[in-house]
């Protein structure tokens, strides 16, 4: 496994590098949005429309969106709990409680999933974000985005939520796995050549989003509750969950993983359209996934002992 993570973690370093670097003079900001452009809308679409139509869809999508669920929420309130104790100003708070509740569970989660566990883990990912991250991001999300930063613009989120490919794709590879549709030969060949782009991309463009200027490291110690409570509290509160449902194997270790991913890069994005303190969030994600690479190794081990793995 750590052999696995110093792979991602070498393609995450070409990201940086690149940044640093900038060979052909190439605009980073047009690099990075073509790039993960290229994977929202093409990509991982394509992966999660192969992933989920073979896919079984029972009890365990269920849990999985429960478990995720209860994830996102109870790191809501542990940053909640500590933005009251902290007195932080509004902006601030409203980033650390994004950053805090959701995970990177695509970008890196699936990744890593499908590395530590097997191929059959990324639908675990797939399931983790589509069925119960993305829609808490843009509902609950979006109300407190509004409700500490109150900046919103570009007319209602929902439309926003319309326009989310992956989303689509998800639900359209539900009913024609429900529908037991076969998949064609030629279809399914173009959906796992297209899906083989999603896993280095989507390390190489966290790469390129990482944020290393000096200023944003004084920020710091405001996030250190954020690397706490989601690199550590939020998996034990899966963990314990998990196992009062009578999750085991590799299940278990699909779901405590992903509730171990660093802060999700999204983020920034909504940060900046609601006038939230876009920076601390940026350090935030920094902090967070390079913490991760010490942390995930460690989770491994306690799902070992478990039995999780």
């Amino acid at each position: 496994m750590i052999t696995v993570l110093l792979q991602m973690a070498a393609i995450i370093v070409c990201g940086v590098l690149w940044r640093w670097l900038r060979p052909g003079g190439m605009d980073l900001q047009a690099m990075r949005r073509a790039l993960t452009d290229l994977v929202y809308y093409l990509l991982l679409p394509a992966l999660v429309l192969q992933v989920l139509w073979r896919s079984p869809l029972g009890v365990d999508a269920v849990q999985v969106a429960i478990l995720a669920a209860v994830g996102v929420i109870a790191g809501m309130l542990l940053m909640w709990m500590v933005c009251r104790m902290c007195r932080m100003p509004r902006a601030a708070a409203g980033a650390l409680l994004l950053a805090t509740m959701f995970p990177n569970a695509t970008y890196l989660g699936l990744p890593v999933l499908e590395a530590t566990l097997g191929p059959w883990a990324s639908r675990v990912a797939i399931q983790y974000d589509l069925f119960a991250c993305t829609p808490l991001l843009f509902t609950l999300g979006i109300v407190i985005a509004h409700h500490y930063g109150g900046q919103g613009r570009g007319g209602p989120m929902w439309l926003f939520v319309l326009r989310i490919p992956p989303l689509w794709a998800a639900l359209l590879a539900v009913v024609l796995n429900l529908g037991d549709v076969p998949s064609p030969v030629v279809v399914d060949g173009v959906l796992r050549i297209l899906a083989s782009g999603v896993v280095p991309l989507m390390l190489f463009s966290l790469g390129l989003s990482l944020t290393w200027q000096r200023a944003r490291w004084r920020q710091l110690p405001s996030v250190i509750p954020v690397i706490v409570i989601q690199l550590v509290l939020v998996p034990l509160i899966v963990l314990g969950l998990a196992g009062v449902m009578g999750i085991k194997g590799g299940l278990l270790s699909a779901v405590v993983l992903e509730a171990a991913m660093p802060s999700m890069v999204l983020g920034i994005v909504i940060c900046e359209r609601y006038g939230l303190d876009n920076g601390l969030y940026a350090t935030a994600v920094t902090a967070t996934t390079v913490v991760s690479l010490l942390s995930l190794p460690l989770w491994i081990g306690i799902l070992h002992r478990v039995g999780g793995i």
